[in-house]
């Protein structure tokens, strides 16, 4: 993680009142804009991911996992998982409803997404209230995975975000 924690802190920016009033929202696009941010990201997340030990798959989840995941699972010459949300994908697929701050949701992966025993890593940008990647671990374990643990960019403790979790271990590069 060398340079990631200093690089981050520069360009993470906090967008107060944002999706909502007393939200602040932790913007990474300027952090994947530049190129040194850029680097410095996929080489902490990729640091991060091989502490996990040998996987199979990078899960990224709906939506900013996905732009974290396949820079992962390429580093690693692994494949990659999509976790969608409900509707937009074009196979059989399995489905997982979790909660939100405001309401309900549901995630789905493809039914032969992973095969049995596969050790599957789940990427996300932001850990919160942590209802997506319990969600998405139960949709793994659900098609036979192991699921090796959780990698976000970000995390906001005060949400208890790991409580969701149980005993999932989980890495997080930066806390806010």
């Amino acid at each position: 993680m060398s340079d990631f924690p200093e690089v981050a802190a520069r360009l993470v920016r906090a967008i107060e009142d944002w999706p909502e009033a007393g939200v602040t929202f932790r913007d990474i696009t300027p952090l994947l804009a530049a190129p040194e941010g850029l680097r410095a990201t996929v080489d902490a997340l990729v640091d991060a991911a091989r502490a996990f030990g040998p996987l199979d798959v990078v899960a990224g989840v709906e939506a900013r996992g996905f732009l974290l995941a396949p820079l992962i699972a390429e580093a690693l010459g692994i494949g990659l998982v999509p976790v969608r949300k409900a509707g937009k994908l074009p196979a059989r697929t399995l489905a997982e409803n979790y909660s939100l701050e405001y309401g309900e949701a549901v995630v789905e992966i493809h039914a032969d997404a992973v095969t049995e025993g596969a050790r599957v890593l789940l990427v996300d940008d932001v850990l919160a209230t942590g209802g997506t990647l319990a969600a998405s671990r139960r949709l793994f374990e659900r098609a036979g995975a192991e699921v090796a643990g959780g990698l976000v960019l970000i995390e906001l403790p005060a949400l208890g975000g790991r409580d969701a979790l149980g005993d999932l271990a989980l890495t997080a590069l930066l806390e806010y």
